[in-house]
C-alpha cells in the first residue's frame, strides 16, 4: 500500500503513534511526528512510496518534535531526535519538512557503510550511470532537476550509493532539494513539475522539495553502472564547456566528497577506484539548461564510438 491510498487523517495518527513507517530505496524509514508540516511534506512528496507493515524491521526512526514549555506558544521549534540524541541545532517550527529531509540524509551518510557514500547527484540513462558531485551553490540539483524530466532517471539528488563490491550504485530517488532562484527556474522549465510549500529563511535560504516521476520511483529498485564523473557548474553567461579531467584529481575531489571513504579503509579506496576506472571524467560549465540537456545526451549516444 502507498502512501497516497492513506488519508490525511491517517497519516497524521500514524505519525503521531506508532509512527509513519515508508520504504525509501533500500531503507525503510520510521517517521514520528505531532507537526502538521510534516504530514503536508509527505502527502506532496511520497505519495508513491510504499508503507511499511508494522512489524517490518526498519533501518531508521527519525522524530521531528516541537520544543516544550514555553516554545509551544513562543517561538515554537522542529528538533530532530535520533536514537536518543540530537545531532542538529533545533530550527523554527516551520523548517520542519526540510529539517526531515535533511534527517534524513544524516541518518544514511553516518549509519549505512555497507555502501561508499558520495555528496552528490546521480541520474541513469541506458544503465549508464552519471555522478556528479559538486558543492552547494554550483546548481548541481538545478541540473538534476531538469534532466530528469527530460528522458534521464533519478537515481538520487545528494547521496550516490556505491556498492562495495561490485561499484554498482544502488537508487534513493528521495525528492529534490531547490533553492531560492533554481524553484522558479525549474517551475518554468517543468510545467506541472509538484514542489512542497517553499520554507523562506533557512540558513540554505528560500527551499523547497520537488517531487520524483511517478514513473521513476517505478524503477526505483533497478541498479546502474558508473559511467561518468561530471563536476558540474553553473556560471551565468557561459556556453557550454565539458573539458576532461584526470582520473587522479577527480579520485582526489571525489575522496574528498565521501562521507566515509575514511571509516570504510583499504575497501573505500578500491570502490572508488572502481568507480573512477570505470568512468570518465570531466568538469562541465553551463548556464542554460537546454544546452546541459544536448552534452549530456550526447555523451549517451557518443559513449561506444
Amino acid at each position: 500500500m502507498n502512501l497516497g491510498s492513506l488519508s490525511y487523517a491517517e497519516i497524521r495518527k500514524k505519525l503521531k503513534d506508532p509512527g509513519l513507517a515508508i520504504h525509501v530505496g533500500p531503507f525503510t524509514f520510521r517517521i514520528v511526528s505531532n507537526i502538521e508540516s510534516i504530514a503536508d511534506g509527505l502527502i506532496t512528496l511520497y505519495p508513491d512510496y510504499p508503507e511499511a507493515a508494522e512489524d517490518q524491521f526498519v533501518d531508521y526512526t527519525v522524530h521531528i518534535a516541537g520544543g516544550g514549555g514555553l516554545r509551544r506558544w513562543m517561538h515554537p521549534q522542529a528538533i530532530f531526535r535520533f536514537d536518543g540524541i540530537e545531532p542538529f541545532t533545533p530550527l523554527p517550527e516551520n523548517h520542519a519538512f526540510p529539517l526531515l529531509e535533511w534527517a534524513m540524509n544524516w541518518c544514511v551518510s553516518t549509519q549505512a557503510h555497507q555502501y561508499l557514500i558520495l555528496h552528490s547527484s546521480v541520474i541513469e540513462r541506458e544503465g549508464c550511470a552519471v555522478i556528479m558531485p559538486a558543492p552547494p551553490g554550483s546548481g548541481k540539483s538545478t541540473l538534476c532537476a531538469a534532466l530528469i524530466n527530460r528522458g534521464w532517471r533519478l537515481l538520487s539528488d545528494e547521496l550516490a550509493l556505491i556498492s562495495l563490491t561490485d561499484a554498482s550504485i544502488t537508487p534513493v530517488g528521495r525528492p529534490i532539494s531547490l533553492k531560492n532562484q533554481s524553484i522558479d527556474l525549474i517551475r518554468q522549465y517543468v510545467p506541472g513539475a509538484v514542489f512542497n510549500s517553499i520554507t523562506p529563511d533557512t540558513t540554505k535560504g528560500s527551499v523547497t522539495h520537488l517531487k520524483v516521476p511517478t514513473e521513476q520511483l517505478l524503477r526505483i529498485h533497478e541498479k546502474a553502472r558508473p559511467r561518468w564523473v561530471i563536476f558540474p557548474k553553473y556560471v551565468g553567461g557561459s556556453a557550454p564547456e565539458l573539458q576532461r579531467r584526470s582520473k587522479a584529481s577527480s579520485m582526489l575531489e571525489l575522496g574528498r566528497n565521501s562521507f566515509n571513504y575514511m571509516v570504510l579503509g583499504r575497501t573505500g579506496f578500491e570502490t572508488l577506484s572502481a568507480v573512477v576506472d570505470a568512468s570518465d571524467c570531466y568538469d562541465f560549465r553551463y548556464s542554460q539548461l537546454d544546452d546541459a540537456l544536448a552534452v549530456f545526451n550526447q555523451l549517451v549516444e557518443g559513449r561506444n564510438a
